[in-house]
């Protein structure tokens, strides 16, 4: 019999996911972590994660998945590319990774089958909406639904930050203990610098704003 109390989370050693690592270790009996090298220009990232992962005493697996980069043209994969400033009125970011929260999740649904694991979580959300189509709630249910039909499992996908925006993240990592951790160790930025980054790329300036909001709230 499996036992529905394990968790396995989608881990980029970022702001978003490792909040919802903690958070998974608050609400699950074990968890477990998944992080993918998919090409992306700063292989920093899955070495943050792997320290992360490792100072929470959580396993992680990572797995390859550099077609990504073969198929997709982004700022992430393609080193050639510089990451845009602003957002785009009409079009999605370059820093869009098309299809790559499906297939993270695909592959994450996968694994935790093998390991009798029925709850994947992800920091995805649409609260502080960035033009990514698969961070939507739509998208995250119906792909919920599919997974659970394609594999005959009964998965079931969390995402604790859906409908927070930055500031209420950086309040969910207080409240879970790991503010200062968040801040000082995880690599949002998508320039490649780890903690506040580098200030003038979106992820940067969406992190650094709800820094400001929730320190100016907390007082």
């Amino acid at each position: 019999m499996s036992d529905k109390s394990k968790a396995l989370v989608v881990f980029s050693g970022g702001q978003d996911s490792t909040t919802c690592l903690f958070w998974a270790k608050q609400q699950f009996d074990e968890v477990e972590a998944i992080s993918f090298d998919y090409g992306q220009r700063h292989r920093l990232e899955l070495e943050i994660a792997a320290k992360i992962a490792q100072k929470a005493s959580v396993p992680l697996r990572i797995l390859k998945l550099d077609m990504l980069g073969q198929i997709t043209n982004n700022a992430l994969t393609n080193p050639d590319l510089d990451v845009e400033t602003d957002k785009p009125d009409n079009r999605p970011p370059n820093t869009l990774v098309e299809g790559r929260n499906m297939l993270f999740l695909t592959y994450a649904a996968i694994y935790a089958k093998s390991k009798e694991i029925h709850n994947l979580v992800t920091g995805v959300g649409q609260a502080d909406y960035s033009g990514y189509p698969d961070c939507r709630d739509e998208f995250i249910r119906s792909l919920n639904q599919t997974l659970n039909l394609s594999m005959d499992y009964p998965y079931e996908i969390h995402t604790p930050l859906m409908w927070k925006n930055k500031e209420e993240i950086w309040q969910l990592s207080d409240e879970l203990g790991v503010f200062d951790l968040v801040r000082t160790q995880t690599l949002t930025c998508y320039n490649g610098i780890v903690g506040d980054g580098c200030g003038h790329c979106p992820s940067c300036k969406l992190r650094k704003n709800g820094l400001n909001s929730y320190i100016a709230k907390r007082g």
